[in-house]
């Protein structure tokens, strides 16, 4: 497989929208450790506390702060920025919050969608477009098989319908104005899991609350499926596509699934008590009473990436979640967040090389 450490970064410009997000920051990161000048387009950070403050993120990159629903404000900055790399990970990104702000979703997910591709029209520096959308993308039927990327979208809840929508904006957009210049992919990558994961109403973010408050965790649907995977596992998916993109490569410009391995998909429960005893603690509670409808199977299909790209998963999950309690503990206790970040993603990059090894 290629090396994710590529001169191909060394002096880039790249522009993220939603860099002060979790995974926006995990990518500005990585980027600027790369080598590359990135200019990140984003609101505050959604989360206090944040990875984005807590990791110094705008000391290492050019930091605008603007609205993907801004259509002038981003199309100016993306100007001034003059990229010719563009990952668009701006969203409202979870599902019970949908249900509350339906209308801040859709603007958000679909028209800022729209917004960001309309701009990359007329900024001709342009050469490759990552978007970004989500495994829920997809119409779940809530059967055992993992979802291909010619599957139809689709979305129960604001939120996936929200995703589902924004890719069938990405393909046409791709077809109606990009059969010339810039090429672009989207990417639906599983449910990222990660140090520095702050967010409400996420699985692990909710147990780190928990733990670090001695408090016994609530689980809602301890037997639901998820595709949970590295939050670097999904952004070196995303920087190989790009790569390719900028190397000319028009079959790349499709959809693309990142997830883990087809024998590494587990359930909420399985979750919770591996990392449980990660911590060194046990014990959580169901709540009663009715919930939010959620999908209850959840499974990504990704023999396209590894016949197509090369990519697999270097992480196994329980890897994942070892890291995951590692930053968190470390940073926790007084240790450097952005320390804890490059640390970890050295060792990310070295199990790329190297294969499948134990951590910890």
């Amino acid at each position: 497989m290629e090396d994710l450490v590529s001169e191909a970064w060394r002096g880039r410009r790249v522009f993220i929208t939603g860099h002060t997000g979790f995974k926006g920051s995990w990518l500005a990161l990585w980027l600027a450790g790369l080598g590359a000048e990135v200019t990140g387009y984003a609101l505050p950070a959604p989360t206090e506390p944040s990875l984005f403050e807590a990791a110094r993120v705008a000391e290492l990159i050019h930091h605008v702060e603007g609205d993907v629903r801004d259509a002038a404000a981003m199309e100016a900055a993306l100007a001034a920025a003059q990229p010719e790399v563009v990952f668009h990970l701006a969203a409202q990104p979870l599902v019970r919050y949908s249900y509350a702000e339906p209308i801040e979703t859709y603007a958000t997910n679909v028209m800022g969608t729209v917004h960001l591709l309309d701009a990359v029209r007329r900024v001709e520096s342009v050469k490759a477009v990552v978007c970004i959308t989500s495994d829920k993308c997809y119409e779940n039927r809530e059967w055992v098989w993992p979802y291909r990327e010619n599957d139809p979208m689709g979305g129960y809840d604001p939120y996936s319908s929200s995703k589902g929508a924004a890719e069938l904006v990405i393909s046409a957009y791709r077809r109606s104005y990009f059969e010339s210049g810039a090429l672009i992919a989207s990417v639906r990558a599983g449910n990222v899991i990660g140090g520095g994961d702050w967010a409400l109403d996420r699985l692990v973010p909710d147990l780190v609350r928990a733990l670090e408050a001695g408090k016994q965790p609530e689980i809602r649907s301890p037997n639901a499926v998820r595709p949970w995977q590295h939050v670097l596992e999904a952004l070196g998916g995303y920087l190989l596509i790009a790569e390719r993109l900028l190397a000319g490569d028009r079959s790349a410009a499709a959809g693309w699934n990142f997830g883990p391995a087809d024998d590494d998909t587990q359930p909420v429960r399985w979750i919770v008590e591996r990392m449980l005893a990660l911590w060194g603690t046990t014990g959580w509670i169901q709540p009663e009473g009715a919930t939010l409808h959620e999908a209850k199977t959840l499974k990504l299909d990704c023999s396209k990436a590894r016949n197509e790209l090369g990519w697999r998963p270097a992480l196994s999950l329980g890897d994942a979640l070892a890291l995951v309690v590692e930053w968190h503990r470390t940073v926790g206790n007084g240790g450097d967040a952005r320390e804890m970040c490059l640390s970890q993603l050295r060792i990310y990059q070295t199990k790329f090389r190297a294969g499948l090894v134990e951590i910890g």
